[in-house]
Parts: C-alpha cells; structure tokens; sequence
C-alpha cells in the first residue's frame, strides 16, 4: 500500500461545453491518496495517513487518472509522421507494409511490449488497441498488457478484401480465430475483446455479418471500426454498398451498432447518422491530430454532442503524430477552433480533460473502474509537474485561475511532464531525469 500527496483533479460529473467554472470540476490540492495492496483507492484525505502508510511527497504536482486512448494501432509506431499522403494512400503506402511484418510472432511480442510501454510513458494506462489481421498480434498484445495489469480492449482485425497479400483473412479462418481469442482473453484480468472492423471497404457483406453475430451472440463484447474519416473513402464505401443509405448505416445493417461500439473519426456523419448512434450508445472517437495530419477534415464536437453521441478522444497512431495525451487534446482544441472562433466551438480544458478520463471510462462501461480518484477504483494514475522549462513556468505564475491554469498545461505539457505512471497501483514507469 501507499500514500501519494500531490495536487488531485479529476470530473465526478461531464463539464458543460465551453463551461470554464467549476461545474463538474473536483480540484483536491494537497491532498492525499491512499492506495491498498489490492491496487485499488482506498480513500482521499486532506490530512496526513497514520504511520503504517509509506508516503511519497509530491508538493506542487499534479495527479490525475490515468489517460485513456479510444482508439490507437500497436504496430503503426514504425510508420508514425511518414510523409506526404491521405488516408487510402497511407495505408497501401506505409501501414499494411509495416502491420505485415506483425505475423512473426517474435515482432508481434516485441512490438507490443514498446507500444503498451510507450502508452506508460505518456501517461496513459488504458486503450483501445488495434493491432493486426494476425491471430498471434492480438494474442502478443493481451499476454504484454496482462503483465503489465493494463486495461486493454483489442481484437484480431478483420480483412478479408481490399488489402495486399499477407494481411487477407477469410470469414470462416476469421471466425474460428476470433471465437478462439474470446475464449482465452476476454474477461481474463483486464482484457476484454473487440470485434475489430478494419473499416467497411476491407470486408465484405459477408464477413461484416459474421462479424455482427459474434456481437449478438455475446453483447459484453466490444466492436472497433473507422467510419466517415475521410471523403474518398466515403464515396468508395457508397460505391461498394450502393442499398446502404450511409457510411454508417453499413455497420448498422450488419448489426455492429451497439452501447460498446468505438467509431473512430466520424468526420463525414449527417443528422441521420447521429441519431442512430444515439439511439445505438455507441461512441465517437475523435481523433484531431490524425485528422489534421492526413488532411481528412474537421470533426464538429459540439454538434455530435448536442445530438446525443457519446464523444472520446484517442491519438490514432501512427496517422496521429503523438501518443501524448495532451498534444492530442492540444490539437482538438485547434479543431474546434477552425470551425469557428465565438461560435460555441471553444473546447476547454474541463471538456477536454474529462473525455480522456471519466468520459471516455464512462462510454466505455468502465466507470465502475477507471477514470476516477475515487475510492474503489484502480489505482490508474499519472503524476505530473505543471511545468519544465521557462516558457510553460512563466505562463502558470501569470495564470488567473485554475481553468487557466489547466488549459495552459494542457496546451504546453507532453510526456517530459510525466514523473510517474502507476496501474493498479503499481509504478510501471518512472522519469529518470529531474
């Protein structure tokens, strides 16, 4: 067991947009956070624990839940800021060239082992993992994510078209591997599987039933896909899918829409597409340095809220340039802000913050776990200074208030930040220099 002393914030309640009071805000300084030998928070307390508790001192520093990524790829670490493409090139370019190299098992071991180590280091103890079409990818990634306690949601990816020699599977091999991995991982520890839809035009009708019956057939289950990112990619999914109404309706038809459904991107949706995944519970998740990098669009946050859609956030490595929680939070600021300055766009640091941690736990059907500094829930936690140089020093003297505060670290802080990352309460990754 121990005893952290560090600053504590976290959102027991969802922040209004554009909302910088402290609606929904807990901000606990100095305080205490007692964690027990089963790795779970045991209390928070303002004065000091008894004398059986081992206590580290962080005056000054910020404690917050551990960051989760909604959607990310394991094996794209070797393709990340590679030069000058859009999405359907990107991939024929440099990501099914590297995601091939994943059916050796030792890559596939050793890769998993530097991505879940990399997410540490960043700050972020649970995700929503992509790794390959190769049955030994998904098996490397949970046994790596088991020795470190973490929270991971992944699943064999499901390509049986539309993609180069080495990365096709077929609806029966699919079938049998994906049965098989939910047997020996979902629900062990902190694995749970996801149905992983690579997107639309690499499976055909058949596999997506396939697909969706393994949904019904165990609707603890999560399902994974990309949807709308990009707009050739959206006239190709109509093309290939011309009785569908949408790009959407596609996964909707073969029954993958439902309360533990995570959409990545979700750019090119219309008012029909969002009322459907509404009434689904499905979620969004935004992926705005992705987004930016590949030139795909600008995805409306407000607006997919306001009608009900559950919103995360996620880093979307390798098309994403950082796994740094905060550069990727950093940048959905800039996203919303390109829509359109003094039009409810403005996305702050509450909104922000809360959708990397309880919202996205929350949409996720893990609130009872994750996402908080409550006592109960895994001791999920990262520490972090306020600042590291003089720029982001200068800025957090001059702040006025705590929202200020927040978002000028949200803004200027990555991962030199991090002191320590824990899971389940155990210290997974420390920084070595001051």
């Amino acid at each position: 067991m121990i005893a952290l002393h560090a600053d504590l914030l976290d959102f027991p309640q969802a922040p209004a947009w554009g909302e910088t009071g402290p609606q929904g805000v807990r901000w606990r300084p100095g305080h205490w956070l007692l964690v027990g030998d089963d790795g779970r928070i045991t209390g928070v307390q303002a004065e000091a624990p008894g004398p059986e508790w081992p206590r580290e001192d962080h005056p000054g520093r910020l404690l917050l839940p551990g960051f989760v990524d909604t959607h990310v790829h394991s094996p794209q670490l070797d393709v990340i800021a590679s030069y000058g493409t859009e999405l359907l090139d990107w991939l024929h370019t440099y990501t099914f060239p590297a995601e091939r190299a994943w059916a050796d098992p030792a890559v596939a071991a050793a890769g998993s082992a530097l991505f879940l180590d990399a997410l540490l280091a960043h700050g972020t103890t649970a995700a929503v993992v992509f790794p390959t079409v190769h049955k030994g990818s998904a098996d490397a990634l949970f046994e790596a994510a088991s020795q470190r306690g973490m929270r991971i949601i992944a699943g064999k990816v499901l390509m049986d078209r539309h993609a180069p020699d080495g990365l096709r599977d077929d609806v029966a091999g699919a079938e049998r591997d994906c049965i098989d991995l939910i047997q020996r991982w979902h629900g062990r520890g902190r694995n749970a599987y996801a149905v992983t839809v690579r997107f639309a035009p690499t499976s055909t009708p058949e596999q997506l039933a396939m697909a969706g019956a393994l949904c019904h057939a165990d609707p603890t289950l999560y399902m994974q896909t990309h949807v709308a990112e990009n707009r050739d990619e959206v006239r190709w999914v109509a093309e290939l899918f011309p009785q569908a109404r949408s790009y959407l309706d596609v996964y909707a038809g073969a029954g993958l829409l439902h309360p533990r459904s995570v959409l990545a991107h979700g750019i090119w949706l219309n008012a029909d597409d969002r009322a459907a995944l509404r009434d689904a519970g499905a979620q969004i998740a935004f992926c705005p340095s992705s987004n930016l990098f590949l030139g795909s669009g600008l995805f409306d946050w407000p607006a997919t809220a306001a009608a009900g859609v559950q919103v995360s956030v996620a880093s979307d490595v390798g098309g994403g340039t950082s796994l740094s929680m905060q550069r990727t939070l950093a940048d959905g600021y800039k996203v919303q802000a390109s829509l359109g300055k003094g039009t409810g766009h403005d996305l702050s640091a509450w909104c922000a913050l809360h959708a990397a941690t309880r919202g996205a736990a929350e949409a996720l059907h893990l609130g009872h776990e994750i996402g908080l500094l409550e006592p109960g829930l895994m001791a999920d936690l990262c520490l972090w200074d306020w600042a590291v140089g003089a720029v982001d020093g200068r800025r957090q003297q001059v702040a006025r208030d705590l929202h200020e505060k927040v978002f000028a670290w949200m803004l200027l802080a990555d991962e030199r930040h991090l002191v320590r990352t824990w899971v389940a309460g155990r210290p997974l990754y420390e920084r070595t220099s001051a």
